[in-house]
């Protein structure tokens, strides 16, 4: 068991991580006002994949490997292209409160997809934990009425692409290496960014302000990855993964101040629930593995 120290660095560096992953979003959605998302994902893509490739290298791990190939990986690299496919083109058209409250329901989707698909039991209290969590989200895009966004529904492609990503990795050999899957992750948004530049008619030389908002996506959203890989490895899974939710607080903040958005009552709403139900998720989780463990 970690010892409290352990714990408050934990906790400490999951909040860090989410303030960054809010800020390479911030930056990407900087970014795509004026640079195809395509050109964005191939050149985040590139460069992550080649960070990561070199902190594998330094660990003496392989990244050109058969095992890039399993079907576990490529299913895992499948479901990052669609859910990163989402998220960057909701951030491109919508507000970024209202992706990032949305983006909070990702939990409660691989919690229903390992019901579904992985025969993992969920009692009915979860169930209606996930129902209410969607409900949530139902609140904050608000089909069929009058403050309905369109474009909030790549958020919601988004959480089912990330949450199918994150159920693959579930079904990963334990041979493979988190390093390795974050090398191969990034080039799968590499190539997803190609294809897209194909299909929009290619892309186009970036200014200095662009580099610049394109450099600082990667460098928080690289320094996040590290913040969170550290924050696991140190702390509790069950007293750091709360903290997960703060990244809704940053993102809503830096919409706020920096974009100008103006959340409304329904939108703050359902993402109280959506984190209520996720965190009420959470705690039968680990209620039900103590149980198991008695």
């Amino acid at each position: 068991m970690s010892n409290p120290r352990d714990n408050l660095r934990g906790i400490v560096l999951m909040i860090a991580s989410m303030a960054g992953f809010a800020a390479e979003d911030m930056f990407i959605k900087w970014a795509a006002s004026d640079l195809p998302a395509g050109q964005i994902l191939l050149l985040i893509g590139l460069a992550g994949g080649a960070v990561f490739a070199l902190f594998a290298r330094m660990q003496g791990q392989r990244t050109l490997t058969p095992a890039a190939l399993h079907p576990a990986v490529l299913g895992r690299n499948a479901g990052e292209m669609i859910g990163t496919y989402g998220f960057v083109t909701a951030l491109t058209l919508a507000p970024l409160s209202t992706v990032s409250a949305v983006a909070q329901a990702m939990p409660l989707a691989v919690t229903m997809g390992a019901a579904l698909f992985l025969g993992e039991r969920v009692g009915w209290r979860r169930w209606t934990a996930i129902t209410v969590g969607f409900f949530g989200v139902l609140l904050i895009i608000r089909p069929g009425f009058d403050g309905f966004d369109p474009n909030a529904l790549w958020a919601v492609l988004a959480v089912f692409g990330l949450g199918a990503r994150d159920l693959f990795t579930r079904k990963m050999p334990a041979s493979i290496t988190t390093m390795q899957l974050s090398v191969w992750g990034f080039l799968a948004v590499a190539l997803l960014g190609a294809g897209m530049l194909l299909t929009s008619g290619g892309g186009k030389l970036p200014t200095g302000a662009q580099a610049g908002y394109i450099g600082g996506a990667l460098a928080f959203g690289i320094a996040a990855y590290w913040a969170l890989t550290a924050a696991n490895r140190l702390g509790e899974m069950s007293v750091i993964t709360p903290f997960r939710y703060s990244r809704l607080v940053f993102g809503v903040t830096l919409g706020v101040v920096v974009f100008s958005e103006r959340p409304d009552m329904l939108t703050l709403l359902g993402g109280l629930i959506i984190i209520g139900s996720g965190l009420y998720t959470f705690a039968r989780e680990r209620a039900r593995k103590r149980a198991l463990s008695i």
